[in-house]
């Protein structure tokens, strides 16, 4: 069967050399006997693949020694209580920074569990067309962390720039922007991400936290949040999400087989460059986010006409362009082109939008 450009914010497309590596390993993974899917996670052969899997994304992302990397469950939005019981217990405050429905969603999710928390900056007054702009005055000196969310997939703006906390540490939802890039790991106190966007298929958590932010969860704290039971128990206090991280493992290795985050970066890079130069070069679709905010993992974009923009994903998806239509809080379209995504995708959906553009004029 061909397959489709696939457009997703998540789940999004996988390497097809990743799917095929898993496909021939599918009923039996080496000499086991039995499938990645049916082995006990306690099992020197499972034991092998999460040992490798931690340790290629360690290799990938430069990650330093004083860091835990733990694999867990319940997707980045359970991270949004995680964060507040694991490290508000340190000062009793922490700040927030809401540049999208999911960094608003974790400031509400820490509000509600009843902390001291404020919000230092949010660009909602211009519907989240630009990440906000933090310097380190603006943040509590006495406050536990600063959370952030570094790309913002919904509305498609990423944070050209590390906000300077000082001795605060940093927090960051990473999860639709994690892997497509290099990072400097060491100017965050924790970066967690739901995998399911540029890592695995969905059901695994990445959280990677600085070891001396690891003991003040809060006792009344549900086990399965603390990071500290997690990482002494190696991710493995309960059945972790096996088969997902088997699949993050192969996912690392082809990005280090390709020349590692500076290779994939190059590629998001040209791939987001020709999309938006496209979008800069006419005027039938408009692109909302200011240009120094621009994510290059998910890139919105209008027409301007609603029925236009309701048809535009519909006739796509006839030709093999399939989830472009935007969040239905924004509207419009949005390409996901993380980084399975092959230029060929980009390329052909700028050809569409051409012909799309001359088939319906706008009025």
């Amino acid at each position: 069967m061909n397959r489709v450009y696939n457009f997703s914010a998540g789940p999004s497309m996988l390497p097809l050399p990743v799917l095929e590596k898993a496909a021939a390993e599918l009923t039996g993974y080496g000499d086991s006997g039995m499938s990645v899917m049916e082995m006990s996670h306690r099992s020197p052969v499972f034991d092998a693949i999460i040992k490798n899997a931690q340790a290629k994304l360690r290799e990938l992302m430069d990650i330093p020694a004083n860091y835990k990397v733990l694999f867990l469950q319940g997707g980045a939005s359970t991270q949004f209580s995680a964060v507040p019981l694991n490290l508000i217990g340190r000062t009793g405050k922490a700040d927030y920074a809401v540049s999208g429905q999911f960094s608003s969603k974790a400031f509400k999710e820490a509000q509600k569990m009843g902390y001291d928390v404020k919000c230092i900056a949010s660009s909602k007054d211009t519907n989240f067309d630009r990440v906000p702009r933090i310097t380190r005055d603006m943040i509590s000196p006495d406050a536990s962390y600063l959370h952030i969310c570094f790309n913002n997939t919904i509305y498609g703006t990423k944070y050209d720039y590390i906000p300077d906390t000082g001795d605060i540490p940093l927090v960051a939802d990473m999860s639709s922007c994690i892997i497509s890039e290099p990072v400097d790991v060491s100017k965050f106190g924790v970066i967690y991400a739901g995998a399911q966007k540029n890592m695995a298929p969905a059901g695994l958590t990445v959280v990677i936290v600085r070891d001396d932010l690891l003991g003040y969860c809060d006792p009344k704290a549900p086990t399965m949040l603390d990071w500290k039971v997690m990482a002494e128990n190696d991710s493995m206090y309960n059945t972790p999400p096996c088969y997902p991280i088997y699949i993050a493992g192969l996912v690392y290795e082809w990005i280090l087989g390709m020349g590692g985050l500076e290779a994939m970066k190059e590629c998001n890079v040209k791939k987001a460059s020709i999309l938006y130069d496209y979008l800069d070069s006419q005027s039938y679709y408009t692109a909302p986010v200011q240009k120094s905010s621009r994510s290059i993992m998910n890139v919105t974009f209008v027409t301007g006409d609603a029925d236009l923009d309701a048809k535009f994903p519909k006739e796509a998806a006839k030709v093999g362009l399939v989830n472009l239509k935007g969040h239905r809080s924004v509207g419009g379209m949005r390409a996901s082109i993380y980084n399975a995504m092959p230029i060929e995708g980009v390329q052909a959906l700028i050809e569409f939008m051409q012909d799309f553009a001359k088939a319906n004029p706008k009025a």
